[in-house]
């Protein structure tokens, strides 16, 4: 439950009504986020915020009541940062999709602890506005409902997914010892000399004895983070086109 005792969600009761109210959701919601990117969701608490506003923690409950609730802003507030202004909404359906699913993932990896910590957070209105400028971005491509709904579903999972990979490669660097990094490297060479992994012996190749992560980079042609997403990306959609249909732009 995402609310007070009622079960009505945060979204369906106005903020405090005072002529100046001292706060307002917004601004609760962005210091909670501004904890999280710094010092990781666990450190998110209503008295961390109420520290970082100079006010007292009961103050806050006037206009959050919950954590529950407090974790549905912060959500709202991520998918805030997603939505692209209308007018800068490419016509293409291919380039608008492009856009929505890139700036997505800008936004995911800028708060790469947001996929697990805010999970179960209730869909807010400006969820409901991305779904929508989705939608948006399929609406001339003929497609029936099913099958838009599916492409959009289809990028949506490419994205969270490729985040995901990205943040497990930024904790393994971040997060190992040099000789945790160097004692998998030996165990790697030796499992690779069984014989056992013949492809991954065969894609390695000459690289099979140098730190995996230089090696991963080398065969990715050092293609940087994103590089590597807007390479796949292109993949995906262009498969989408051929499978289902549509026009790239330009032709």
């Amino acid at each position: 439950m995402t609310s007070g005792e009622s079960g009505e969600l945060i979204w369906t009761r106005p903020e405090p009504g005072s002529r100046r109210p001292r706060f307002t959701r917004d601004q609760i919601a962005a210091t909670a986020l501004a904890i999280a990117d710094t010092e990781g969701f666990s450190a998110v608490s209503m008295r961390r915020i109420a520290a970082e506003l100079g006010a007292g923690t009961m103050t806050l409950y006037y206009y959050v009541r919950t954590k529950d609730e407090l974790v549905a802003l912060m959500d709202d507030a991520i998918m805030a940062e997603v939505l692209i202004p209308p007018e800068e909404l490419p016509a293409h359906w291919y380039d608008a999709l492009t856009a929505v699913a890139t700036r997505t993932w800008e936004v995911l990896m800028r708060h790469p602890w947001a996929l697990h910590a805010l999970q179960n957070a209730p869909r807010g209105p400006n969820s409901m506005r991305h779904f929508e400028q989705s939608l948006a971005a399929v609406a001339g491509t003929g497609l029936d409902a099913s099958e838009k709904l599916r492409l959009i579903t289809l990028v949506d999972d490419y994205v969270r997914g490729n985040v995901l990979r990205c943040g497990e490669l930024r904790a393994g660097r971040e997060g190992g010892s040099a000789e945790a990094a160097e004692e998998f490297q030996r165990y790697a060479a030796a499992q690779l000399a069984t014989g056992e992994f013949p492809h991954t012996a065969a894609l390695f190749g000459d690289l099979a004895g140098e730190d995996p992560e230089a090696a991963y980079s080398s065969l990715m042609g050092g293609m940087s983070d994103r590089d590597v997403f807007r390479s796949g990306l292109a993949l995906l959609l262009r498969g989408a086109a051929d499978r289902l249909g549509l026009s790239l732009p330009g032709r």
